[in-house]
């Protein structure tokens, strides 16, 4: 899933943006410049897809809150998605929120998906999937047939798309499209103070994809270091890159209660060191690698500042992880401050650049 391009109407400090990314995107600027913006609209596009939109627009204070200058009345967004290999090459995607009034309430008041068929009889086919004006709404299936839904169906204040992507629709392509953007993921403000959940032991269930906030990030860990051949060699590879021979291996022994903790074993030391020792850089460090190492990450994901708390000479192992990842088909967005004078050279710039946000790898 790629997104060829996207345009943002009236969103924060967005006015009007029209965007076209590349494989990889990195927005490196002053404060206040819109940045962070970009991603938290990308959360708005992914919560929209699950079935989250309002209580995401309720949590971030309500439309007053989160369009231009607090006076505009509609918020606007259309983006064009391709794939690669498949029948239905392309997507695009229109979606717009009007303001009730000048309060916080909205409703959603346009809403169309389509696709272009470029393997058809007749060239080019533009193939309609959902269309909606308010709570008129029409679901098409494969064979390009309609269907009419209820009004009770439909809510005011949640997409479409998120209803009508059911297994019980019977269009592939609509439900590949909403599980797309439902799994993009904003990686923001990870923790690491002495009292994080990442730092104890935590309740031993399968993950394998940390969360945006990163505190279920020893469960994930835990699955896939001991379940992945290929994902512990990863890491193992980048530790002794980054730390020497002195590392040896993660470990992961049971705690009280069911609950598992993470452990380094250094070979120097008799004592395996815990999560709770371990320095803010390093289980930084762990964070993306584990992120970008994932064997099956989102669709695309997206990582605030990436490069607070890591000491400068792991950027270049972080740069070189990204770059797989990108060689492996990736797409994504990385959000940075002005830092232009601690810039030590053009190789340092390079580096801090490559640190990257990472999307699906390549199908097998």
């Amino acid at each position: 899933m790629k997104i060829r391009q996207i345009n943002i109407e009236n969103f924060r400090s967005l006015r009007r943006v029209l965007w076209m990314p590349g494989e990889l995107n990195i927005l490196i600027g002053p404060n206040g410049t819109g940045k962070s913006n970009l991603l938290y609209f990308l959360n708005l596009i992914s919560k929209s897809a699950s079935g989250k939109l309002s209580k995401f627009i309720q949590k971030s204070g309500g439309m007053t809150a989160i369009v231009w200058d607090g006076a505009e009345t509609f918020i606007k967004c259309s983006m064009d998605i391709s794939y690669t290999g498949k029948t239905i090459t392309q997507q695009h995607y229109n979606i717009q929120l009007n303001r009730l009034g000048m309060g916080g309430m909205y409703h959603i008041s346009k809403e169309d998906l389509t696709a272009s068929n470029h393997a058809s009889p007749n060239g080019k086919e533009i193939l309609k999937l959902i269309e909606r004006s308010t709570k008129k709404a029409i679901i098409y299936d494969e064979k390009g047939k309609g269907l009419e839904t209820s009004e009770n169906f439909v809510s005011e204040e949640e997409s479409l798309l998120s209803i009508a992507a059911g297994p019980f629709i019977g269009n592939q392509c609509l439900s590949t499209f909403q599980k797309g953007l439902a799994s993009i993921t904003i990686y923001h403000d990870f923790q690491t103070h002495m009292d994080a959940p990442v730092r104890h032991p935590s309740i031993s269930r399968m993950e394998k994809r940390v969360d945006p906030d990163g505190q279920n990030l020893i469960s994930v860990l835990h699955t896939l270091y001991t379940g992945d051949r290929t994902f512990k060699n990863d890491i193992d590879s980048a530790m002794r890159t980054a730390f020497g021979d002195e590392f040896e291996e993660l470990v992961f022994p049971p705690a009280s209660d069911q609950r598992i903790q993470m452990r380094i074993r250094w070979k120097s030391l008799k004592r395996e060191q815990s999560a709770a020792e371990l320095s803010d850089g390093t289980l930084r460090f762990l964070f993306l690698l584990t992120i970008m190492a994932n064997p099956s990450p989102p669709a695309i994901i997206a990582i605030d500042e990436p490069e607070t708390g890591l000491h400068p000479s792991m950027l270049p192992l972080i740069a070189e992880f990204s770059m797989d990842a990108l060689f492996c088909k990736a797409i994504g967005w990385l959000s940075f401050k002005n830092r232009k004078n601690k810039f030590s050279s053009k190789k340092e710039l390079f580096y801090r650049r490559s640190i990257s946000v990472v999307s699906k790898r390549k199908e097998k």
